[in-house]
């Protein structure tokens, strides 16, 4: 799903400057770098077992750690609903 997400964002984003939307794809990336690095970085979660990062104000990337690896698990804008079936 995080690369369905990171792809219609970037597409989104394209459609007015497609700059920017290269900016945006290699902030996702150094960040997603650095959680994989330094895992216990970035804040707890909403959902259980997993952790949040703010790349930009408007976007959260979600994703927990494995025993060898990070998985990334959404790229959300700040918009979106998360977790899934919450109520704001």
């Amino acid at each position: 799903m995080a690369l369905a997400d990171r792809e219609a964002i970037l597409a989104y984003v394209a459609e007015d400057n497609a700059q920017a939307a290269i900016e945006l794809d290699e902030q996702f990336e150094a960040k997603a770098e650095i959680a994989r690095q330094r895992p216990a970085l970035y804040r707890a979660g909403r959902v259980k077992g997993t952790r949040e990062l703010v790349v930009r104000p408007n976007y959260v990337l979600v994703y927990r750690v494995l025993p060898d690896a990070v998985e990334v698990l959404r790229v959300l804008h700040a918009t979106q609903q998360w977790p899934p079936g919450k109520r704001r």
